[in-house]
């Protein structure tokens, strides 16, 4: 028995094709069973085109066979087989694909799902084998060829027995190393996850005898007693939920599939079936969840969709398909029109990915926008759990994916009590109201109590209580909302004023510039600026940071980079009609040592208002306890 050299390699090109070509060795079960597929798919299709080829679909099945101690694994399927010359023209010649030029003849057919195309995934077994027997005997004829090879050193192709037609891929495994333990797929367990996680929605069933355990006989409650038998038992779920009609599905299979899929015990709090013809095709199963996994803000977590070509996982998670803003969606996607590259891992250009990419987004999008609007409940669900994102998701890239998320943002609203969207915020602003109106800081509780916020409640407007670091940045990246200026109350101007009232002010302003310039004085570089202000209501004084950024930003820069933070000037605001200030003017001129000390009193409660420390508490204790005796 002589043996033959394939036809267009050589040893440098199979070794690449199984060391280089294919990232994770486990994949070689996915391309042995795929193969399988595509010929059952072959004799199926022959099968409508020719009355006297009496199979059907339902006769048709996958078996895997496994020996641990003869260390092999046997795929078999009852395809359409292969005879001696089609043996040497598609094993003997690597690179050369049956699949691919059966798909070309039927590339009109919408019925034929061939998957292999370029003629290299039945060599990816020589990653985990030394060796590969191939017994196939083509529908129609009675003998049967066995086909032997070891790898680059050739192959033998000899007469061989098969009852049915059909093709059984026979692997030896490798002997295990201290880098590799190959006996692992041997093991049931190991099998079952490989296919479940690769081929669960191969359209045939995929058998395998599998051992299970029952209470023996002759066993009593007592002394209870089990025993091992075998079963054959189908591993795959065959057809995908994402492929049935929605009509067909019910709300009990989509959260099954979701906790059994993903791990997840929680109820889902929306399921996107998505169908969608054009361009590129493709269908989708998303899930949005109702709680953040325990990682999902760190850097471990693993964004991305299942990606599926024909019913064969491609990708475990595909980023490409997934905007950072969603990255909390889970699912599926499944295209027949993806250019997958040679080893079936990767995409090799991602023209199709960013259509479907797009559409995804505007779909997640949608399905959330009905969420809010038709089950708040739900959605406040979901937002305590990935609020932050979508906040996240609205500064990152300096805005450019605002208009995806801005809609559907939640703050909480200090006038109503609850947390409300922009647009509702817009929605409820009273005649007159020309700004969106926010405050930055740690707690509701102090933000509700800040002397701005009691000025803007008396005029009737309401202010959004920022509590979350990112929070701030969201403002500053959106500009405007509805055609509506936001303004930080905390540092800015609150636009109340009339052209009257700011001469009121400047007028007063000049009449107390001692008081101002003594308090400037007494407080040295601690602030930069004293000034009056009418808009502190029944609050003597209060604290404003010079220019654009806040008190509570200063904060964030120093948690995470206090190397290169800075301080922000501090601007102390006074309230010329308040009690506190008018004693202090008097005392200016009766008692200068207690009017520095009313200075330094005001400041510190500036601070203390402002949720920022006090420079020294034991002389601020001090100080106030002088002033009590």
């Amino acid at each position: 028995m002589k043996k033959k050299q394939f036809k267009a390699e050589s040893q440098r090109l199979l070794d690449l094709m199984i060391n280089s070509i294919y990232t994770h060795k486990e994949i070689f079960l996915r391309e042995i069973i795929s193969n399988a597929s595509d010929a059952m798919d072959k004799l199926a299709y022959l099968a409508l085109t020719d009355d006297r080829v009496g199979v059907s679909r339902e006769d048709m099945a996958i078996t895997i066979t496994r020996s641990e101690k003869e260390r092999t694994i046997t795929v078999s399927d009852r395809g359409i087989g292969m005879d001696r010359e089609e043996m040497e023209e598609n094993l003997g010649t690597i690179c050369k694909s049956g699949s691919l030029g059966f798909k070309q003849t039927m590339e009109k057919n919408e019925d034929i799902d061939i998957i292999g195309q370029f003629g290299v995934g039945f060599y990816s077994a020589f990653m985990v084998a030394d060796s590969i027997t191939v017994i196939s005997r083509k529908y129609g004829e009675d003998k049967a060829w066995k086909w032997v090879s070891n790898g680059a050193d050739g192959y033998t192709v000899t007469e061989a027995e098969r009852e049915l037609p059909g093709t059984d891929v026979i692997m030896k495994l490798k002997e295990d190393t201290e880098e590799e333990q190959f006996s692992k797929y041997l093991e049931e367990y190991e099998l079952r996850s490989l296919i479940r996680k690769y081929s669960d929605y191969i359209r045939y069933p995929i058998h395998m005898e599998v051992t299970k355990s029952r209470k023996a006989a002759d066993s009593t409650e007592e002394e209870p007693r089990y025993e091992d038998y075998s079963e054959v038992e189908t591993l795959n779920s065959m057809v995908p939920l994402w492929q049935r009609s929605k009509k067909d599905v019910t709300q009990e299979e989509y959260e099954t599939f979701y906790r059994e899929k993903f791990f997840d015990y929680n109820k889902p709090v929306a399921t996107i079936h998505q169908s969608a013809e054009g361009s590129v095709s493709f269908k989708a199963l998303l899930y949005i969840p109702g709680k953040a996994p325990y990682d999902f803000y760190t850097k471990d977590f693993k964004r991305g969709l299942q990606l599926y070509s024909a019913g064969v996982m491609i990708m475990d998670a595909c980023e490409d398909l997934l905007p950072e803003h969603f990255r909390f969606v889970r699912g599926i996607v499944d295209s027949q029109d993806l250019s997958l590259n040679i080893s079936r891992e990767l995409l090799q250009h991602d023209r199709q990915l960013t259509v479907i990419a797009r559409n995804l987004e505007k779909k997640i999008k949608s399905e959330l926008l009905s969420l809010l609007e038709k089950d708040r409940e739900k959605y406040e669900q979901f937002y305590a759990a990935f609020g932050r994102q979508l906040k996240y998701g609205t500064v990152a890239d300096y805005g450019a994916h605002k208009d995806a998320c801005q809609d559907l943002l939640l703050f909480y609203s200090h006038k109503q009590n609850k947390l409300i969207s922009l647009k509702e915020y817009v929605q409820a602003m009273p005649e007159g109201q020309e700004k969106i109106y926010y405050i930055p800081g740690e707690n509701r509780q102090r933000l509700a109590a800040m002397p701005q916020v009691k000025t803007l409640e008396g005029k009737g407007y309401d202010v959004l209580l920022f509590t979350e670091d990112v929070d701030e940045f969201v403002p500053q990246t959106l500009m405007t909302y509805m055609e509506k200026s936001f303004c930080n109350a905390a540092s800015e101007d609150l636009g109340l004023q009339t052209e009257e009232e700011k001469k009121e002010l400047e007028a007063k302003a000049k009449e107390l510039q001692g008081l101002l310039t003594f308090v400037q004085d007494a407080l040295k570089e601690q602030v930069k600026e004293v000034r009056l202000s009418d808009a502190l209501g029944n609050f003597p004084v209060c604290l404003v940071p010079e220019g654009g950024m806040s008190f509570e930003m200063e904060k964030y820069m120093k948690r995470v980079n206090p190397e290169f933070a800075f301080g922000v000037g501090r601007i102390l605001e006074l309230n010329p009609e308040h009690s506190a200030v008018q004693a202090m003017q008097r005392y200016l001129t009766e008692d200068a040592v207690k009017a520095g000390s009313y200075a330094k009193l005001l400041y510190g409660q500036a601070l203390l208002m402002a949720d920022l420390p006090l420079e020294d508490t034991a002389a601020y204790t001090e100080l106030v306890c002088g002033l009590m005796n």
